[in-house]
């Protein structure tokens, strides 16, 4: 994949509190245009929360987040940060595309609809213009033949698929991946993950949080360890996979085999 040396992604001094529970505490980390950033660490480590605080579906308690040059959620002034307007908010969100766990498709629309719906609405394209993205993003997935299935007549890795094709639908800038084939079947993991493997392979700048170690190790240009709310390793997978410096990291990749 190409790299170059342009920051996509900037968090500097980032924390999260829910209540007196602090998530993360004080993260710091830059991601390359077109680096592919894996976050492994046990449940808890604060690994989705961090990936929601990048697009601001989560805000952060302090601290602050660049993605392509834009500070994320909020305005500056001369004494503090102000939360932008919802509106202005989901501006910024429009061009960084989430996969969740679950796929989040519209059930009464076919597969196609889902993928068209957005770039419509949201960029302005006409229903030709939207039709022919979406037909062109279901290809690329492996899912030419299945654009007029509604979503209970798609497997799992094929509505994750969709919702893949539907995240891209908006050109986005950034990829976040939140575990993106935890609630899939085993058999049917391998073909989300190509498709992942193939974006990377594009160019796409991509923060995965994952459990799947040979996904990490074949593709990730770095593996970050978080433990506790902060990045305790990172690293090349080699490194990180394959020659953990800290106890802890050697403990969860043992448990998770």
């Amino acid at each position: 994949m190409t790299m170059t040396t342009t920051s996509m992604v900037e968090l500097r001094a980032v924390r999260k509190s829910f209540g007196s529970v602090e998530v993360l505490k004080g993260v710091d980390l830059t991601v390359a245009a077109g680096e592919v950033v894996c976050l492994i660490g046990a449940s808890g480590s604060g690994k989705t929360t961090l990936l929601r605080c990048i697009n601001h579906l989560e805000s952060v308690s302090s601290g602050r987040i660049v993605v392509d040059g834009t500070l994320m959620g909020y305005a500056e002034t001369s004494k503090h940060l102000v939360e932008l307007s919802a509106k202005r908010i989901a501006g910024q969100r429009s061009n960084i595309g989430m996969v969740f766990q679950r796929f989040n498709l519209f059930p009464h629309m076919t597969a196609l609809e889902n993928v068209r719906m957005a770039p419509m609405r949201v960029r302005g394209l006409s229903k030709a213009e939207g039709t022919a993205r979406a037909c062109e993003l279901l290809e690329r997935v492996g899912l030419s033949d299945r654009q007029d299935a509604y979503p209970a007549q798609l497997s799992g890795g094929q509505q994750q698929r969709v919702a893949i094709a539907r995240a891209l639908a908006m050109h986005p800038r950034l990829m976040l991946f939140d575990e993106p084939t935890s609630a899939l079947d085993p058999e049917l993991v391998g073909e989300v993950l190509a498709v992942m493997k193939k974006l990377a392979d594009d160019g796409m700048t991509m923060v995965v949080v994952t459990h799947e170690m040979g996904f990490a190790r074949e593709v990730a240009d770095r593996v970050i360890f978080m433990d506790g709310g902060v990045i305790l390793e990172q690293g090349s997978p080699a490194d990180v996979l394959g020659n953990p410096r800290e106890q802890r990291t050697r403990d969860f990749l043992a448990r998770v085999g």
